[in-house]
């Protein structure tokens, strides 16, 4: 009769539809196999039957033309009975077993693509105030704000005297990123992502004051437009933090100290901006009880029309040469806000790309943030890093398996090609604290809460020799894994030089550039030099081999090519057998002189062929 894998299929786009698309299913059946019928594809449990068309070549052909609605995922899979026998025809496991798991699937998208240039890159997250100033000029005093004497001062972690938190700043602006460019560059940096750069009441500007103005201290609009340009010309993106779940309390919307000139929705029901505001029994809602940030109602009109209508916000910032945006709390914005962002995002650049702030996977939440096909492009991978901290720092090997699977299986393919992979973010500790201490939780949710969840007695912390050194080899493992894995490898300011801060605030530290670990910054250039040169990695699928306490090895499996990864997670050497197929490989790249036969203490290798 022949194995089940001698069976073949085709998909084809027919013609347009409304809303999403037409295609032609063709299945191949060899007609050796005796007598088929009942030929059904079955897409997310709804089935579709083919009809026998002819006999061509020994095959038998059935054939039909279906149409999709536009959505970033659907999961299929076929069935026929041959002889009288259910037969199931899927992706891997095939069986008569009738039950067919998601991972046992094909998966297509319709109407969904992320585009090229944000698959399979390395990203720059820069914190602007922190990066780089270019000179004093735009630091004049500013109500609210406390300027450094010097770069290399000291950051503050608590409230100021007026109980203000966040209020300190040194001054890096875009003129600094722009000076800066080259350096980014040599990092084999394609998106650079910047924190917000609008007018805000705090250094982190993720409370917003005015949507239309560029922070005074960060610059102009003519310096970003600038950026942009010659960012463009360098070959780099340009990606902007865009908060739209909340304003700030002191910002010209809500206006509750009467800074400004307006009407905020604080002073009166009858502002312009009241309707931009979340309320239950008449009063404010405020993020995470957060009185300085009042939520904005995603589902007032006019609120929409000032961020994604036409001549709105986001048509204003891509004016000036961006190319995408971080979306701040995504979770927490309403569906159609997001879809309305898309569209405004789509209009402006075809090729415009959106990533969302989601800690879970959001797959799982009950809402189409991707799904749809209409949403976001792709998400921070909260969930990879926390499980591949977790294997390297405690063998969690349940874990990873767990969280692998859950991506390869359940997100669309171009956004697994597109997640951020993050060395460390603004919101958790650094990657060298995380990797050189013990001062994180063990049971904790995240592989980053600390023991002692008091961010404010950490200013001054600092790590022994020992620590440092033992942080800086699980990070190359870490680094040397994510390399070969999908999605975009994003490096937070300062990562790269071994930046050393522990919780939210004093992670961002201003970035030392008299003070750089050379060879720390060498290797993150070496891993930049391998995106580069194995560009078949950007859309190469993701095969696991065998997860333990050992090692973890995985293949990516390209068109042309295929590379296999090996990393050892312990101090000691560790013996491996690599499939034979590799021994004859074309290239190999190593960590700690790592060969395909012992791995080094923290070492890895990968083969390709």
């Amino acid at each position: 009769m022949g194995s089940i894998e001698d069976v073949s299929f085709k998909i084809e786009e027919n013609s347009g539809a409304e809303n999403g698309k037409k295609f032609k299913i063709v299945l191949n059946v060899p007609m050796k196999r005796g007598f088929i019928e009942n030929v059904k594809m079955i897409i997310d449990n709804k089935e579709y039957p083919l009809c026998h068309r002819e006999n061509k070549n020994g095959m038998a052909v059935f054939e039909t033309t279906i149409e999709l609605q536009t959505s970033a995922i659907y999961h299929y899979y076929f069935s026929f009975e041959e002889n009288g026998n259910f037969i199931i025809f899927k992706k891997k496991g095939n069986t008569d077993n009738k039950r067919v798991s998601k991972d046992e699937m094909w998966k297509m998208s319709v109407n969904f693509k992320v585009p090229n240039w944000a698959k399979g890159k390395i990203m720059y997250h820069i914190f602007v105030d922190r990066f780089k100033k270019s000179d004093d000029s735009l630091l004049t005093e500013l109500p609210h704000r406390h300027i450094h004497k010097s770069w290399n001062e000291d950051l503050k972690t608590g409230p100021d005297e007026e109980g203000r938190w966040n209020t300190d700043f040194y001054g890096g602006n875009i003129r600094g990123i722009i000076d800066s460019l080259d350096y980014i560059k040599s990092l084999g940096v394609s998106i650079i992502y910047l924190s917000p750069i609008v007018k805000s009441q705090s250094n982190h500007r993720y409370d917003t004051a005015d949507y239309e103005e560029i922070d005074p201290y960060i610059g102009t609009e003519k310096d970003l437009k600038e950026l942009c340009e010659k960012a463009h010309k360098k070959g780099m993106k340009i990606i902007l933090d865009a908060v739209f779940n909340h304003t700030g309390n002191d910002s010209k919307y809500f206006n509750e100290y009467g800074t400004y000139d307006t009407i905020g929705a604080y002073q009166s029901i009858y502002s312009p901006y009241y309707d931009f505001y979340k309320k239950k029994d008449n009063n404010f809602e405020y993020w995470w009880g957060m009185k300085n940030l009042p939520v904005c109602d995603d589902n007032s009109k006019h609120w929409q029309d000032y961020i994604y209508g036409k001549g709105g916000i986001i048509d204003k910032w891509f004016k000036l040469g961006i190319d995408g945006l971080r979306l701040d709390v995504a979770d927490e914005l309403t569906d159609e806000f997001i879809e309305g962002i898309r569209k405004a995002v789509k209009r402006n650049k075809e090729d415009g790309f959106i990533i969302g702030e989601v800690w879970k996977n959001p797959m799982r939440m009950n809402r189409s943030y991707i799904s749809s096909g209409k949403g976001m492009d792709t998400v921070m991978d909260y969930l990879l890093v926390d499980a591949l901290i977790r294997y390297l720092k405690y063998s969690d090997v349940d874990k990873i398996k767990d969280i692998l699977n859950q991506i390869q299986n359940e997100y669309p393919d171009d956004t697994i090609k597109s997640l951020m992979n993050f060395t460390s973010t603004h919101d958790i500790s650094r990657a060298v604290n995380i990797f050189g201490t013990n001062r994180f939780k063990l049971d904790g949710e995240w592989s980053w809460n600390l023991l002692d969840e008091d961010y404010n007695k950490s200013s001054s912390f600092t790590m022994s020799n020992e620590e440092y050194k033992k942080a800086i080899e699980l990070l190359k493992t870490y680094l040397f894994t994510l390399t070969f894995m999908p999605g975009n490898i994003s490096i937070f300011y300062g990562d790269e030089i071994g930046i050393i801060g522990e919780g939210n605030l004093s992670n961002r530290k201003p970035y030392p550039w008299d003070n750089q670990d050379k060879e720390l910054l060498e290797y993150f250039k070496t891993i930049g030099e391998i995106r580069k040169k194995e560009p078949f990695l950007e859309n190469a699928e993701l095969n696991i081999l065998d997860i333990n306490g050992i090692y973890l090895m995985f293949e990516r499996i390209g068109e042309d090519f295929k590379t296999l990864t090996t990393i050892n997670r312990t101090d000691k050497e560790s013996l491996i057998t690599i499939p034979s197929e590799y021994e004859n490989h074309s290239k190999i790249y190593t960590l700690k002189k790592s060969t395909k036969n012992v791995l080094k203490p923290y070492g890895g290798i990968t083969l390709k062929k």
